[in-house]
């Protein structure tokens, strides 16, 4: 059957067809989409992965599954600011230090532009402080990184591709710093602060060099974690090639181009789903899915979908999941941006 998703403040759920479980049509964008058996394995690996986060996160041993795959492979949580990374971030780069905006934004990005935990604690080690905008010298940063990398240090992370801007230097973290400089000089703080939608935030660091649709949509989920910015997470979104690819096989071709309005679609009717199939889902500490959230799950539900459901075809065509899971030592406690009002008190 065919279920127009309304205007929003909240899209109606499609039900399935119940002759073909995970079968509905549903109209997006003025588009009619046809679900795959993916879309229902979209929901029930949400509830599952978001389970295994609270069992971690309580303290409780593993294993934290009986699900196979989820067992041997490596998945990020639901709720990307869960993550290692993004936990690091928050409380030992964003709310470490001085909250002047300007500060706040140039640790962000220098945290970003390389993305790794290790690269951000030896800049701290090699300069004796955390850095500073106020006390930034460019050579020295660059002397300490060069010395680092010659040594073999992997200063970059993998999760991301970073394309080097093209600012003169040989070198690509000498080319990021730079990047760095140009943008703090040329105010973008204060930029970011007048921009009156997160979009327009998104386009202010879409235009720096090289800085694509997917770094720029990240790097403002990221410095919207900080007190200086105030943006609704359910205000926009920008699908990056992972969550394309996990469109693509809980919507098929049809969903080409319209994968904003999908994601916006899943956020919004998130309760229905979990209700219809039954599942367990309780948040991040009441908090429910975002554009963000649900824009990342689709990546990980296009990774879980390989072994899954492996003649259900993307784009990438890639067939295996490279990561295997293993414990990185402990947990992080939980903490996000206190303006959420989701933490423990």
């Amino acid at each position: 059957m065919l279920v127009e998703a309304p205007e929003r403040p909240r899209m109606k759920a499609a039900q399935p067809r119940k002759d073909r479980p995970g079968d509905t049509e549903v109209l997006i964008a003025g588009r009619r989409l046809r679900t795959t058996e993916v879309f229902d394995t979209y929901w029930t690996f949400a509830s599952r992965r978001q389970q295994i986060y609270n069992d971690r996160i309580q303290g409780i041993g593993g294993p934290w599954t009986d699900d196979p795959i989820l067992r041997e492979h490596r998945f990020t949580n639901c709720y990307r600011a869960a993550d290692r990374v993004s936990q690091y971030l928050i409380s030992d780069v964003i709310y470490a230090g001085s909250q002047t905006f300007d500060e706040v934004v140039f640790r962000t990005l220098l945290f970003k532009l390389f993305n790794k935990i290790e690269t951000w604690e030896l800049l701290v080690e090699g300069l004796g402080e955390t850095p500073t905008w106020r006390d930034f010298e460019l050579d020295a940063y660059d002397e300490l990184l060069s010395r680092k990398f010659d040594a073999g240090t992997r200063i970059y992370s993998a999760a991301y591709v970073m394309a080097p801007p093209k600012l003169g230097a040989e070198r690509k973290h000498t080319n990021h710093l730079r990047l760095l400089r140009d943008m703090m000089n040329a105010d973008l703080p204060q930029a970011l602060t007048d921009a009156d939608t997160m979009k327009e935030a998104f386009e202010l660091l879409r235009a720096q060099p090289g800085i694509g649709d997917f770094l720029a949509f990240q790097y403002v989920i990221d410095l919207n974690y900080s007190a200086g910015l105030n943006f609704d997470e359910m205000d926009y979104v920008v699908a990056g090639p992972g969550a394309k690819d996990g469109i693509r096989k809980c919507f098929g071709p049809a969903a080409v181009g319209i994968e904003s309005e999908v994601i916006t679609y899943m956020a919004e009717t998130q309760a229905d789903h979990f209700d219809r199939l039954g599942l367990e889902f309780e948040g991040l500490n009441g908090r429910p899915l975002q554009l963000i959230d649900c824009q990342n799950l689709f990546c990980e539900v296009d990774k879980y979908a390989r072994v899954a459901h492996p003649t259900v075809a993307g784009l990438s065509g890639r067939s295996r999941i490279k990561q295997k899971f293993a414990p990185a030592g402990p947990m992080p406690e939980g903490w996000f941006p206190p303006k959420w009002g989701i933490n423990p008190i």
